[in-house]
């Protein structure tokens, strides 16, 4: 199962992508699960060495009890330290953000996210990426014919 982020190909040019784990509570696993996630204006940001992932909303667990979780807290990411620096490096240069992806499960069933270091689009590049899926759309109709 795999939840994407579908906007984050349209608003930005991703450079780099990074697959990484996620600190969840339980309630929280089985939500996205059950597909309850929206990326709206969630970004990545690094703070004291560490990364973390801000205004993801995981709708909370409708079977959930009183330790149900807060549906947009600041999640915790985990990367390898040398990951973490090229990150840090490349952030600090100007235009570059990291973004969420997508949240998917691994072999052992851990939740993973995969990031990606992205420069924002212009207006005028959005526009050429419509064009671009318009035209592959049509390719794709005439071939079925």
């Amino acid at each position: 199962m795999e939840l994407k982020n579908r906007s984050a190909y349209f608003d930005y040019f991703i450079d780099d992508e990074f697959d990484a784990g996620m600190v969840l509570a339980g309630t929280e696993v089985k939500s996205i699960r059950a597909g309850k996630v929206s990326f709206n204006d969630s970004y990545c940001f690094l703070h004291k060495g560490e990364l973390w992932v801000k205004s993801l909303h995981i709708a909370p667990y409708e079977f959930g009890t009183y330790a149900n979780h807060d549906p947009v807290k600041e999640r915790k990411l985990l990367l390898t330290a040398r990951e973490l620096k090229k990150l840090d490096t490349k952030t600090r240069e100007k235009g570059f953000t990291i973004i969420p992806l997508k949240i998917f499960f691994n072999d052992k069933g851990f939740a993973k996210m995969k990031i990606g270091l992205a420069r924002g689009k212009k207006t005028h590049d959005k526009r050429e990426s419509i064009k671009q899926k318009d035209a592959a759309r049509e390719i794709k109709r005439h071939l079925k014919r």
